[in-house]
């Protein structure tokens, strides 16, 4: 059985120096990518926005973390639907952190978004993951049964800190549906 390398203090990728990588989804709530800045701010380090499209798959991956990618079906492939989504994605990083003195970049990446973002992480040698919880209603909660929460698979499958910022939560006197 091959041996997984564990978290381990020799690991750790320290906080002072290191960029931090956000996974962002189109639609989400800009609350995840202010507290990936605030973060960034704080250390004097860039934030690495990125978004990760399950409808693609990683052709190669590049040592600075970039991915070419294709549509995973290449019958339907569209590269205009990918490079609008890039766009809206980017300025709508860009709108929210207006008037912030942040360094950032974004990173359209493929695949599973918890992959993709270890790849990332570990290209740019981030200190650590941001990312949002789980889309809200009843989507979101199927597609998390279904897929699992990636704040959850990368603390089980990475050794970076994540940090997952709350989107949305239910009021403890409320009974979950």
């Amino acid at each position: 059985m091959r041996q997984v390398p564990q978290p381990h203090p020799s690991r750790m990728t320290p906080f002072a120096g290191h960029p931090v990588v956000a996974g962002i989804t189109p639609h989400l709530p800009e609350l995840v990518v202010l507290t990936a800045a605030d973060l960034a701010e704080a250390l004097g380090v860039r934030v690495y926005y990125a978004y990760a499209d399950p409808g693609r798959v990683v052709d190669r991956e590049f040592p600075d973390g970039r991915v070419q990618h294709s549509d995973l079906n290449p019958d339907l492939a569209d590269d205009e639907a990918w490079r609008a989504r890039e766009a809206e994605l980017t300025a709508s990083v860009a709108r929210t952190l207006a008037g912030r003195e942040v360094a950032w970049e974004f990173r359209y990446l493929a695949g599973r978004p918890d992959r993709a973002l270890t790849h990332l992480a570990r290209a740019v040698d981030a200190a650590a993951i941001i990312v949002g919880t789980r889309r809200p209603g009843g989507g979101g909660r199927l597609q998390e049964l279904l897929e699992g929460a990636v704040g959850a698979h990368l603390a089980h499958h990475q050794h970076r800190p994540v940090l997952v910022v709350p989107t949305e939560v239910v009021d403890w006197k409320t009974p979950l549906a």
